[in-house]
């Protein structure tokens, strides 16, 4: 299942304005600069979604019109209310949406964008994909203790084309990766048989549903063998497999390497 982290601590020091003193005064003005901060926004090549403390938005970047194919960014800006939207909500869940307004940096892992909601509301004239699955990071700005803002950053994980019923399988197994997989649950979730379902994945993504399924697990324990705080072993069983059984085996066909090998490589201790 997706998940999400925060942290309740987010305030800025208190010698936050003592430190923005320092800074050259071209960085300054850049901070102390609304439009030159809207500009910045723009340049950077992630996706970002501006929302003021009320939960509407105000303000979305180049890329973030590009990644949604969203034709005016005015049908959001000043009309879309994260906090109203029943459809955010039952993915985000209500805490994590009230965190991240009472201005707490937030984390979500495999947000799937609503992008038939926003085709059927008219924010975007044609679907990009048929689905797309991104890490959505939210920092809130302060000035001293009035918190401004929430900056989301939107970091795309997956993006399906072909078939939409294949899509929604995909995200079906992603958003199940944790269990065991059970091919014919699977099927059931879009209607088809077993048989009829596993051909056509095979022909849409080039991988077995099974194999999709694992290599989704394979880079579920590469995410956790980046933990210094886990073990080879706790990183595998983190991820609801044992380190010395098939999946070691997988680990080193699927990644070229040994998981220890992996984590020496990226010099994790």
């Amino acid at each position: 299942m997706p998940e999400y982290t925060s942290t309740a601590d987010t305030k800025p020091c208190a010698n936050t304005h003592a430190n923005i003193e320092k800074l050259s005064e071209p960085f300054r003005a850049l901070i102390d600069n609304a439009g030159l901060n809207y500009q910045f926004y723009d340049l950077l090549p992630i996706p970002i979604e501006i929302f003021a403390p009320d939960g509407t938005a105000i303000f979305g970047n180049r890329a973030f019109i590009e990644l949604f194919n969203i034709p005016d960014i005015n049908t959001l800006v000043g009309h879309y209310n994260l906090k109203h939207d029943p459809v955010c909500l039952g993915i985000l869940g209500q805490e994590l949406v009230d965190r991240i307004f009472s201005g707490e940096v937030c984390s979500f892992s495999g947000f799937p964008a609503p992008l038939d909601d926003a085709a059927s509301r008219g924010v975007i004239k044609e679907k990009p994909y048929k689905a797309v699955t991104v890490d959505l990071f939210a920092l809130p700005l302060w000035d001293g203790d009035t918190f401004t803002c929430t900056i989301c950053f939107f970091f795309v994980k997956n993006t399906y084309y072909g078939r939409a019923d294949i899509a929604k399988a995909q995200e079906y197994i992603e958003s199940h990766w944790l269990e065991d997989f059970d091919l014919d649950r699977v099927a059931q979730s879009i209607n088809l048989s077993r048989h009829h379902f596993t051909r056509v994945f095979k022909e849409i993504s080039g991988d077995t549903p099974v194999r999709y399924y694992q290599k989704i697990k394979i880079k579920k324990i590469q995410e956790k063998l980046f933990d210094g705080n886990l073990n080879v072993e706790q990183a595998f069983a983190a991820c609801g497999v044992e380190y010395r059984g098939a999946y070691l085996r997988l680990f080193k066909e699927i990644v070229g390497k040994t998981p220890t090998q992996y984590r020496k490589d990226n010099n994790i201790k």
